[in-house]
Formats: structure tokens, C-alpha cells, sequence
């Protein structure tokens, strides 16, 4: 079965390729009408804080929600609009999930971030709100040629967390769960029930909108770094904007820049080494096209997030919920990218790759026509630890990102850590988190 049309030299039109980024940046510009009313700073006229949060994906939408929770006066700035194509934090879905390995700080903080989750969604079904489900308790099948290090080191912090698991000690074992998978070379495996997928997307709208309701502000313009300055009420920063109708500013006493793959460019002699963006490429299939039974042999009901460890070099995928396709991809670092620039048409070898990793694992996928391509970036750090830490020389400036391709999980978590160091009810950051500990030379340690 063909994959999709292509023109005479063999690829796939850019207009098809290009699809899923229109969508999604649609579907996030969709929700503007309820947050335009709050674009009301001019060059003459500015807005005045607390604090500024730059940045509306799932880390500054979650700071900014707990910020506001904490009674801070909060203006929220993004040039798009949350849940935007363009973000790291765009996108249909994302795992959730609890094993890390022997980095058990992550393990904490997705356990908490999954509890959130939960409560957040719980709040909208008792507000009668009709929405996409946030989390989608699929479970996530973990699979490996052996027992290593990291399955090891998993398995003993979820138990320390009291988060069930299931092993499954043989390839035959795996196959009588789940027999829709080759697990040829593969030796072990263990089920997460507990975790599952998260509606990334509709995630971070909903976030931020509750962070409005809960009083703070939206502002859509595009922020550049602060410059400090005196006022009758102390120090503040002034951060230069530009919006649809011209330059802009904000005064806050404090700011949070929390814009993921263009931190480096706000703060090029700070960041541009020590965080880097990198070309990612997702792929959905569309089962249904195929025949009904094949997308219910694959319907999350059946058949779990899933994550083909083999050694480091992860394969993973999400069944099919709430429409929006068989996710797949490959989790390695690709080229170094500007988010502003990148040429976000998926390209021919990734296809391939995928391709040849489906008839080894998922032989009767293979061939499945795409329901939609996505180029987006991780936002990395040498290690692939994230960064939450002040600013070194702008004490009143806050530095979040580094999300290292495994952040939108820990939203929750993250914006209360950054919301309690802002506020002062904590102090410092974890080492792991500091700015020092970021090197220059990408060296990734967290998976």
C-alpha cells in the first residue's frame, strides 16, 4: 500500500508533508478569542507585574498556573498561542511514564506530575467541561535484549514509589500479552499500568487557560532579554515586546523565561552551547485506512504506550488515541536546527528508518498509510538534565528549559519548583538543575 502521493522525482508534495504543523498551529491559534482581550501593553503603556513568564508551553503554562496559585500577579507572554505547532510542547500526544533508570529524581517528579495531571482533568469533568481526555491510562510496555543497568535501577525505584509493575521474564510471556509485536531479540520486558499517554496539545491550552481563570494574564508578543531597571517601587525589569501592532513593554519584578528551543537565542552568550536544538521527526499511522480490525488489534485499549529499549537506542510509540493515529519514532538526537528556520518537512530517510523498524517489530504495519508527520525539536542539554536555576548576573531573572526531549511529563512538577524558587520557598535549586552543571559538549546521560 502506498504511503502517501508523490510527484515525478519521487517525493512527497511539501503542502502534505507540511500538514500536521498547519494543523497544529491552527488548533492552538483556535484559542486566541479568549486571550486577545489581555494585549494591552504598548511602548508607552506597559503592563505591570509580579512576574513575567516567557513562554507559554508546558513549562511556563504550568509556572504560570502555579504562580497564580500562589497569588503572584502573572503575565504570561508567547508569540504564539499555547499548544502552538511550532513548541517543543506542541503535538498530539506524549508519554508519561515513571521508569528512569537510576535517576530516581525524575521518577519523583513524574509521579507527581502524573497526580496533577490527573486532578487537573478531574476539575474539568466536574466543571462539565466536554474536552479531549487529558491522560490516557494506557500503561507503558518497556522491552530490552536483557536485564541491564536501567531496567534494574527502574524496578527498584517504582517499588520504593509503590508504583505497580509487571515483568515479564521471557518473550514468550511477552507475547501472550501483547501479540501484536516480533520480539524477535528481545529478552525481558515490564509493564508501567499506571502511566500511559498525555494529550500534549490540548494539555498545555488547558493549562494555561487555568492559569487565566486562576487571574493571570496573557500577553501574545515576542519577548527579548530583560534589561534591569529603578523605580518608585524598587527594582523591576523591563522587557522589550513586540506585538502584532508594534514594540512593546513589560515591567515585572521578576521573569521567567521558560521558551524553550529559543532560550539560547535570548541569552545567546549564556545558553548557546548549553542548550541545543535538535531536529526531531514523528510519524502517525493511520490504521484505519488499512481495515477496522487492524486498528482495534492497536487500540489503546489493547495494546500500551511502548518503548523498545534496546541498549539506549530507543524506538517508541503510542497507540491510537482519541484519533489521532499510531505514533512512532525514533528517540535520538537529530541535527542541530533553528526553530525559527527549520525546514519542518519530515525527510525521506527518517520514513525509511521507520519504515525498516516496522517490519522488524510491527511486520503488519509496515506499509500503513500516514495520517500526519511532525518535525519538532528537543531543547538539549549536555547531559539531558533540565535547567532551573537563576540567571547568573539578573538576579531577578529565571532561567527553565532544557527539556532534553523527556520534559512535557514533568509540567506540573516543574512549575511548582520554579514557582517555589521565584517565591522564595525554595532555595537553591537541586545541583542537577543548575546552570554550572550544564557543559558544552552534549554528552547525554538522562533517557
Amino acid at each position: 500500500m502506498k504511503t502517501s502521493k508523490k510527484d515525478s522525482k519521487g517525493k512527497r508534495p511539501a503542502a502534505a508533508r507540511t500538514d500536521s504543523q498547519r494543523r497544529q498551529l491552527l488548533a492552538g491559534l483556535a484559542c486566541l478569542p479568549a486571550l486577545l482581550w489581555w494585549n494591552k501593553a504598548s511602548a508607552t503603556t506597559p503592563l505591570v507585574c509580579d512576574v513575567a513568564v516567557i513562554g507559554a508551553g508546558v513549562f511556563g503554562s504550568w509556572i504560570a498556573w502555579h504562580l497564580a496559585q500562589r497569588g503572584q500577579q502573572v503575565v504570561l507572554v508567547d508569540a504564539y498561542a499555547p499548544g502552538n505547532g511550532l513548541s517543543s510542547s506542541g503535538g498530539d500526544t506524549r508519554v508519561i511514564r515513571m521508569a528512569y533508570g537510576p535517576d530516581a529524581i525524575y521518577s519523583r517528579m513524574a509521579a507527581e506530575s502524573l497526580t496533577q495531571w490527573q486532578k487537573l482533568g478531574q476539575a474539568l469533568d466536574a466543571r462539565h467541561r466536554p474536552s479531549t481526555p487529558l491522560f490516557h491510562p494506557t500503561g507503558v510496555l518497556w522491552l530490552s535484549r536483557h536485564r541491564n543497568g536501567y531496567f534494574n535501577h527502574s524496578l527498584d525505584t517504582l517499588q520504593a514509589l509503590g508504583i505497580p509493575t509487571r515483568v515479564f521474564d521471557s518473550p514468550s510471556a511477552l507475547q501472550r500479552a501483547y501479540p501484536q509485536m516480533d520480539y524477535h531479540g528481545i529478552g525481558t520486558g515490564f509493564l508501567e499500568p499506571g502511566s500511559g499517554a498525555l494529550a500534549a496539545r490540548q494539555c498545555v491550552r488547558v493549562v494555561a487557560e487555568e492559569a487565566m481563570r486562576n487571574g493571570a494574564r496573557w500577553l501574545q508578543a515576542t519577548a527579548a532579554a530583560p534589561e534591569p531597571v529603578a523605580s518608585q517601587k524598587g527594582e523591576r525589569l523591563r522587557i522589550p515586546l513586540r506585538t502584532a501592532t508594534g514594540p512593546a513593554q513589560l515591567l515585572a519584578r521578576q521573569a521567567v523565561y521558560a521558551c524553550g528551543a529559543w532560550l539560547p537565542k535570548v541569552f545567546p552568550q549564556l545558553l548557546s552551547r548549553r542548550i541545543v536544538p535538535t531536529r526531531q521527526e514523528v510519524f502517525y499511522l493511520n490504521l484505519k485506512a488499512v481495515s477496522a480490525p487492524l486498528a482495534a488489534r492497536y487500540a489503546p485499549a489493547r495494546f500500551p504506550v511502548w518503548a523498545d529499549f534496546n541498549d539506549g537506542d530507543v524506538f517508541y510509540g503510542i497507540p491510537d488515541v482519541a484519533g489521532y493515529g499510531f505514533k512512532i519514532a525514533h528517540d535520538k538526537h537529530g541535527p542541530v536546527m533553528d526553530p525559527d528556520t527549520a525546514d519542518r518537512r519530515v525527510s525521506e530517510a527518517a520514513e525509511r528508518e521507520m519504515r525498516a523498524y516496522l517490519r522488524k517489530r510491527f511486520p503488519e504495519l509496515a506499509e500503513a498509510p500516514l495520517a500526519s508527520v511532525r518535525v519538532c525539536q528537543y531543547e538539549n542539554t549536555s547531559n539531558g538534565d533540565f535547567l532551573l536555576d537563576r540567571h547568573p548576573t539578573l538576579p531577578n531573572v529565571w532561567l527553565a528549559g532544557g527539556g532534553s526531549g523527556h520534559s512535557f511529563k514533568h509540567g506540573p512538577a516543574v512549575g511548582r519548583w520554579m514557582a517555589e524558587l521565584v517565591t522564595g520557598a525554595r532555595t537553591p535549586t537541586h545541583p542537577r538543575f543548575t546552570l554550572s552543571s550544564k557543559d558544552t559538549t552534549q554528552k547525554r546521560a538522562v533517557i
